[in-house]
Order: structure tokens, then sequence, then C-alpha cells
């Protein structure tokens, strides 16, 4: 953990305009406790708003921290801003990343699971997202309805991560090493190749 650490603060240094591609991209490598914002902390048990403006892809909360999960659960609601049509047909398909972490000490387009979600064919589903030895891999959970509270979970098993979305589970491949998941924690991003078109919101605490 304390070589990944090193890893990202170099890099941050070294520029604070690189893509999603990279390690971290735009979130904030010097982060207290009190600027991360906790999802667990709300003390009146409320959702807390990530916001990703229009014409953006990070969230308004994307805060760098190191974690490690044996597993992870959240709840996550969506409003209707989430109802989106990309300028290029084409990307209608792309996923948008909700709520994760990178795996395996490891950058996470290399090593990753976490929620991702799109609004396509009048629906918006949530999938499973993973990231194995740099291999891109993708699940449809099922979807879900505008404004409703949905309980999301990724548990770390060996082999496997379980995605389970409202009480239904997924099975997808995990190669990282490491007993539980090691990594950083990532937060909700637009895209795909587009930028967000209009202010997204999206509600989420860690249960």
């Amino acid at each position: 953990m304390k070589l990944i650490s090193a890893t990202i603060a170099v890099l941050f240094l070294a520029s604070c305009t690189k893509s999603v591609d990279n390690i971290t991209g735009n979130i904030t490598a010097n982060a207290s406790s009190t600027t991360f914002h906790n999802l667990s902390a709300a003390a009146n048990n409320q959702l807390i708003e990530y916001k990703i403006l229009k014409g953006q892809q990070y969230c308004d909360k994307s805060t760098y921290k190191l974690v490690e999960y044996a597993s992870l659960s959240f709840v996550v609601k969506f409003d209707s801003t989430a109802i989106y049509k990309t300028t290029d047909p084409a990307n209608q398909e792309d996923i948008n990343k909700l709520f994760g972490f990178s795996d395996n000490n490891a950058q996470h387009q290399q090593y990753s699971a976490r929620f991702g979600w799109r609004w396509s064919n009048n629906a918006l589903r949530l999938f499973g997202y993973t990231y194995n030895n740099s291999i891109r891999s993708s699940k449809e959970l099922g979807s879900i309805d505008i404004g409703t509270e949905n309980n999301c979970s990724i548990k770390v098993s060996e082999s496997v991560y379980i995605f389970t979305l409202n009480g239904k589970s997924q099975t997808m491949p995990r190669e990282s090493k490491t007993t539980k998941a090691e990594g950083y924690q990532l937060y909700p991003y637009f895209g795909g190749d587009e930028v967000a078109p209009h202010n997204i919101s999206i509600w989420m605490k860690v249960l």
C-alpha cells in the first residue's frame, strides 16, 4: 500500500491534467480525512449527492483514498438527470462508472472492480465492470427505476468478484493476487468517450 501511495503522489506532481486512463486522473492527491466525503459518516443516515457537471467527466467529490475491502456495500439512487442522449449515437452503449475500487495494488485499468451504469433503450441499467491484467469486462446486472434506492455490493472471493444488485448476484473473474482488494477508491465518472451533456446527480451512501 505504501508503494502505490508513493507512486500516485509522484504522478500527481508530474501532471494534473491526465485522462481517466491514468492512475487517478482528476482526484485530489493530498486529501485529509476531513476532505474525504465519507459516505458512511452521514450522521442523519441520508444519501450524499455526487454531481457530474455538464461538460465534465469526473464527479465533484472524487477524493484520493487508499482502501482495503473484503466487500463493499452501498446504496445508490439516481434522479431524472440520469436520462441522457449522447452526441454520437454509438456512444449511448458506453458504460459510465459508478463506484468501486482498484485492486492488486495496481492502477485501476490494470485491476479493478466497480459498478457501471448507462441509460439505453429507455432504461437505466447497472453493470459489473472489471479490469483483470488490463483486460476489461462488463456484465449487465439489471435495470433500476429512477428515484428508487438500490442496494449494491461487490464481494471479493478468491478468484471471483460477486456483484449483487437488490439481492440478485452474478460473478465475474478476479485475477488479483491479494487476499482482499487493495487499492484506491473509484468514484462516479461519465464516459466513455463523451462528457456529461448536462448536470448529473447520483446519490449514495456506504453501508
